[in-house]
């Protein structure tokens, strides 16, 4: 008897799978236009499990916010020039990215 995980069973696998990495470490990725920013704003798990769950409606509203989607290139090029540290999850073929040093947490 097989069943689909749980939203949040999906979002405590995520969890496990979210970490930082180097801006220069995913440039191949963002060559291939597979790096999805995340504005620091959001909950990049909560982004990741929608992702993950193909919930097409949360998502487009997220892109229509401008909240979510492509790494724009001075966005690229300002990290790239700091090598920012991003925390990331893959959502294969995507990674989605979050910069939160200029995000304080309360």
């Amino acid at each position: 008897m097989s069943s689909t995980p749980s939203r949040d069973e999906l979002k405590a696998k995520l969890n496990l799978e979210t970490s930082r990495i180097l801006w220069h470490d995913l440039q191949t990725y963002f060559a291939r236009g597979q790096v999805v920013r995340v504005a620091p704003e959001l909950d990049l798990l909560d982004v990741a499990t929608e992702l993950a769950a193909d919930n097409k409606t949360r998502f487009e509203q997220w892109m229509k916010d401008g909240r979510v989607g492509e790494v724009a290139p001075d966005t690229a090029q300002g990290w790239y020039d700091r090598n920012a540290e991003l925390w990331a999850v893959v959502i294969a073929p995507w990674i989605l990215v979050q910069d939160r040093s200029g995000h304080v947490l309360h």
